[in-house]
């Protein structure tokens, strides 16, 4: 067979980048990968219906500016997720015990049942005049009514779980995202051709198998 001149230098030099590869640098990213990719899709399922995506829809509904409502959207999530996040990592650096993963893993279990519990829009909710702007009042409003919300629960859940704050809270603030920009744009109607209760139920099945997950690791049952 002919031998092309060249080539066992490139081969050698294709070899050496391959075994230059770190498997713990690879390992490292598809954690990162898995906690980013769960914390969103656990966050945009859990919204769907959510008392925080009704008030983007009383939002929409009032001012029909929909950038300054979706930009304050974004600011008043990044900042309270960045807060749910940093409290359920330090909470879980500080209890290592074997009681606490059992918690955090029944939490999740609680989650599935919250997650079926659909959300309906309060009157202390409504949005009040924009007398600082459609921005300062949506952010305002929004970090309000997250607080002590499901996803921002999941959030503190999530980040005690993949030890991850900035990756946690990026990933929980696109699902958030996801789930409140064709609320901001579509209005009430996003309700009536969307499967509410199916993504709900869905999200449900997600926290369920966290939860169980959890349990198992615990008991040391899985790795």
């Amino acid at each position: 067979m002919r031998v092309l001149p060249g080539n066992s230098a490139r081969e050698d030099s294709l070899w050496q980048k391959t075994q230059a590869i770190d498997p713990a640098a690879l390992t490292g990213q598809r954690a990162i990968m898995e906690a980013f990719l769960m914390s969103t899709l656990l966050v945009a399922l859990a919204e769907m219906g959510d008392r925080t995506q009704l008030l983007a829809i009383m939002l929409a509904g009032r001012y029909r500016r929909p950038l300054p409502i979706l930009l304050g959207i974004l600011v008043a999530t990044l900042a309270n997720h960045a807060l749910a996040a940093l409290a359920g990592f330090y909470l879980a650096s500080l209890l290592q015990a074997l009681w606490f993963k059992y918690a955090l893993a029944l939490s999740f279990i609680a989650m599935a049942v919250w997650a079926l519990i659909p959300d309906k829009a309060d009157d202390d909710d409504a949005p009040a005049p924009a007398r600082f702007g459609v921005f300062l009042t949506t952010a305002v409003a929004f970090f309000v009514v997250e607080m002590g919300d499901k996803t921002q629960v999941a959030t503190a859940a999530l980040a005690a779980r993949y030890h991850d704050v900035v990756v946690v809270a990026a990933g929980t603030t696109t699902g958030m995202m996801i789930a409140n920009i064709p609320a901001v744009l579509l209005g009430a109607s996003i309700t009536r051709w969307l499967p509410i209760r199916q993504l709900q139920v869905g999200a449900a099945l997600v926290y369920l198998g966290l939860g169980i997950w959890g349990v198992l690791a615990a008991a040391g049952w899985v790795r």
